[in-house]
């Protein structure tokens, strides 16, 4: 009869299936992927890609990556950081404080943990400890040259590519394919490891205020890892963060305001304008004003100066404590001088010296 659909028992539907999974066509239900799976005794929840093939017989054939090639479960991992964060929390003793009259500024920027640099191809080794051990040096080399200067409060400056990569694939956000040193767990781990220590360091010296800034190589993984030193930080009262999604942020010490962005945002020009409009009371309140960028690597500086007063907004990039990659090294993007920076800045007459420390 027209219209009568013909109704199959279980059995009849598991032979057709059975038969349709020797055909690549059929990739749903019980496929021949299915059955490759069976004969191995792999389970599909552990899969994390599969490639498949016909041979020149007609064989069908397939390339399949587990979680356990790729070292870990990420759920797992992602438990295990959690409950991390939710069980330890250290309490910090209290520091006495003697008053001071100066900002410290510390700023290393685009680290790039995870990077990979031989020095036979590149002249210049770079990995994951390098890096950690490179910030480590620059931060307490900072601190040295800042003897002399009453501090009252540090400025820390995270994010700016702390991270090289942004996922399992070895590619930044956007997808760009680097070479890396060891998997992205173990770049986020040894980053918040870092990032731990500079603070408890900082913090013998002052306050410290920790302010993050969105970056295209880790824009999710890095604004994570802020929020996991924030949470690992947070019975401490004198560390503050600000820590937002927000891609430009601002900072006010006494007749300072200070810009914070990692780079490849808006254009520099636009900068000192959209300060004053994003930040009028602050604008309002301030003499000396600056945009601290990142990105370049290496030390641009300009400044935009008022004809009368000579009151304006110095706009700088950051040198990089980051070694050279092959695609870097390949195009000419090399040889700049390594280094990590910072400042000190006067609650009343501005940045009144500028710290660096070479590797």
């Amino acid at each position: 009869m027209a219209g009568t659909r013909i109704r199959l028992s279980p059995e009849e539907v598991e032979l057709i299936n059975e038969s349709r999974g020797k055909d690549l066509q059929n990739i749903n239900g019980n496929t021949a992927l299915d059955i490759h799976l069976k004969d191995r005794g792999i389970n599909k929840k552990d899969i994390v890609s599969v490639k498949h093939w016909q041979s020149m017989s007609g064989e069908l054939r397939f390339s399949i990556v587990t979680k356990e090639q790729y070292g870990t479960d990420k759920l797992e991992l992602l438990e295990d950081i959690q409950s991390l964060i939710e069980n330890y929390s250290p309490k910090y003793p209290t520091i006495k404080r003697v008053k001071g009259e100066h900002l410290l500024v510390i700023n290393p920027a685009d680290i790039h943990i995870g990077k990979l640099g031989v020095a036979l191809e590149t002249g210049d080794d770079y990995n994951t400890e390098i890096a950690y051990n490179r910030v480590l040096e620059g931060v307490t080399g900072l601190i040295s040259k800042a003897q002399g200067f009453s501090i009252d409060r540090v400025l820390f400056c995270v994010g700016n590519d702390i991270l090289h990569i942004d996922n399992v694939y070895n590619t930044t956000t956007a997808g760009t394919p680097q070479d890396a040193d060891g998997k992205w767990w173990q770049h986020f781990e040894v980053a918040l490891k870092l990032y731990v220590k500079c603070v408890e360091i900082l913090r013998e010296v002052a306050p410290v205020d920790v302010v993050h800034s969105m970056s295209n190589h880790d824009y999710q993984s890095g604004f994570h890892l802020a929020h996991s030193l924030k949470s690992w930080f947070r019975n401490t009262k004198d560390v503050t963060f600000d820590i937002s999604v927000a891609h430009r942020k601002y900072y006010k010490y006494g007749s300072n305001l200070i810009g914070l962005e990692h780079g490849d945002g808006a254009k520099m020009d636009k900068l000192p304008m959209l300060m004053a409009n994003e930040k009028p009371q602050e604008w309002a309140e301030t003499k000396y004003r600056y945009w601290y960028l990142h990105h370049l690597h290496h030390k641009v500086k300009y400044k935009w100066l008022d004809a009368k007063d000579f009151i304006g907004v110095t706009v700088e990039y950051m040198r990089s404590p980051s070694g050279t990659d092959s695609w870097h090294n390949r195009k000419g993007f090399c040889g700049v001088q390594k280094a990590v920076e910072g400042f000190i800045h006067s609650k009343e007459a501005g940045q009144i010296a500028r710290l660096v420390h070479y590797f």
